[in-house]
């Protein structure tokens, strides 16, 4: 009899610590995917049928879809910038797209996301795209490169340091350019050429991906790129390799994180370079889907967040890792070279059913996919339509891992954790989007605050959403932003104008 009690009591002992009450208890592991240009109608699980995104929509068959998710703005610096600092990038000066010889744009006693988590314990490691700016002052890319992500809560960092499509065309992994050769030191500028390197506009012969507009300068790898570069040979990167490399990279921090420090939560944040121009998948991907180009590299986006996925079950890390998938800001088509991205587009939707996409103050300049899967936590197969934002981040992860936010610390990251969880399911009260003009958000209403500039962006012909006068629209009855309701309206246009300015001044309550 004693020992059937001790079977008994045994076996319940086994069932508490595998039960998911229990596993929700220990930290999670983080892993957010950061992609680059993405729509919020490029996936499968919204809708796309032209290319197919298995292990994307796996996330959201194992998770939760929220539909009104959003990057913090309609391009990706300022939205990079949010998502760390949990502030508005329009608050601070110099948060535009960033050249790629930018200083450093956070400075390196601000207290960012990766910084919390690393307080609560975390080991954190950033691999992909940065943008952020490196260093201080006219950077000397042959020296240690500081400050950096290592300098902003960051343990590990593996990057390239703007954008694929300009110089300087390196990997950076601490503070060290990967691959530096001492004999032939690297030279960036953005103002004039250096040396004799060929370009895009003086060798158009030389190119395997034609330029269309502003990407004509140094050549690297038979693309040419945003500003000059010279020397660096051997430290350039092959563009049809980089999702192969980046991806490899973050695997084998999840992998040495387990042989090494297996009691220790660890936070990857695995920004992509795809879809990014210039897309140039690998030759494995080329021509994988009838989209051409920018189709392929988010089949391969795919491929990258499937590796991923398939390493965290091989270690049974699975179970206990919140996994969230978004984008820096929507989607472009011809963003600068000849990849056939509009002429090939079809009957794909990158926006869904939304209005704009990159650069543009309508809603598919900053609603994004966002898909978030913890299967101890976050009921499979749900959808919310809780108004999220990247730049909860900060407030949300640390309310997750029980970490204090110091003073000033993050102003504009609000706690949505109840939402992240599906047990709150509106969300933000309010929400300010950014591209030429600021938009506030607040339940299904939508106010564009008056603008000066051309209403079509003629290169990418993308619609701004700039116009002379305020614009007001009801998401709820009309998402596509047709019928501008301001003159209907004035009350709730004072309302609404009432708190952007407040927001602006910072003198709202709400956190």
């Amino acid at each position: 009899m004693r020992a059937s009690w001790w079977l008994i009591g045994a076996s319940l002992t086994v069932a508490v610590l595998i039960s998911p009450v229990f596993l929700a208890a220990a930290p999670p592991n983080i892993v957010l995917i950061y992609v680059d240009d993405l729509g919020y109608g490029d996936l499968g699980c919204t809708g796309a049928t032209a290319v197919a995104t298995p292990n994307i929509d796996r996330l959201a068959e194992e998770g939760c879809r929220f539909t009104d998710g959003h990057s913090a703005a309609a391009t990706c610096t300022p939205s990079r910038y949010a998502l760390l600092t949990g502030e508005y990038a329009w608050r601070k000066k110099g948060t535009g797209i960033a050249p790629g010889d930018a200083s450093s744009i956070i400075s390196a006693d601000r207290v960012t996301l990766a910084t919390i988590l690393q307080r609560a314990g975390y080991r954190s490691a950033v691999v992909g795209k940065w943008h952020l700016g490196l260093g201080s002052g006219n950077l000397n890319w042959n020296r240690p490169i500081a400050p950096g992500p290592l300098d902003l809560g960051f343990d590990e960092s593996f990057i390239i340091p703007a954008t694929g499509d300009r110089v300087p065309c390196v990997y950076v992994e601490g503070r060290q350019v990967v691959g530096l050769d001492r004999e032939d030191p690297i030279q960036v500028s953005f103002s004039g050429p250096l040396d004799d390197e060929p370009t895009g506009q003086s060798h158009p012969e030389l190119l395997k991906l034609k330029w269309d507009h502003g990407h004509n300068a140094t050549i690297v790898n038979g693309i040419s790129r945003i500003g000059f570069m010279a020397g660096g040979q051997r430290a350039r990167w092959v563009d049809e390799d980089m999702a192969d490399v980046l991806t490899a990279r973050a695997q084998k921090f999840i992998e040495q994180h387990v042989s090494n420090h297996h009691q220790q939560p660890f936070f990857l944040f695995f920004s992509t370079h795809d879809v990014h121009v210039p897309r140039v998948p690998h030759p494995r991907f080329a021509g994988r889907s009838p989209l051409g180009a920018r189709g392929d590299v988010i089949a391969q986006l795919d491929w990258c967040v499937g590796q991923l996925l398939a390493t965290l079950e091989q270690h049974r890390l699975s179970r206990n890792t919140l996994v969230i998938l978004t984008s820096d800001n929507g989607p472009v088509l011809n963003d600068g070279y000849q990849d056939e991205a509009a002429e090939r587009n079809g009957e794909h939707r990158p926006a869904g059913r939304f209005r704009g996409g990159k650069y543009s103050s309508f809603e598919a300049g900053t609603r994004v996919p966002l898909l978030v899967r913890w299967p101890v936590r976050i009921p499979a197969r749900t959808t919310s339509d809780a108004l999220l934002c990247q730049i909860d981040f900060l407030a949300t992860f640390a309310a997750l891992t029980g970490e204090a936010i110091p003073e000033g610390c993050g102003p504009d990251s609000r706690n949505l954790l109840p939402a992240l969880l599906g047990e709150d399911r509106n969300g933000r009260e309010h929400l300010v989007q950014q591209a030429g003009a600021l938009s506030i958000r607040q339940g299904r209403w939508k106010m564009i605050e008056p603008s000066k500039g051309p209403a079509l962006n003629r290169q990418v012909n993308i619609e701004t959403g700039n116009l002379g006068q305020v614009q007001l629209y009801d998401l709820t009855a009309d998402p596509g932003e047709t019928r501008n309701l301001a003159a209907a309206e004035p009350a709730r246009v004072a309302e609404l104008q009432q708190l952007l300015d407040q927001i602006r001044d910072g003198t709202d309550h709400d956190r």
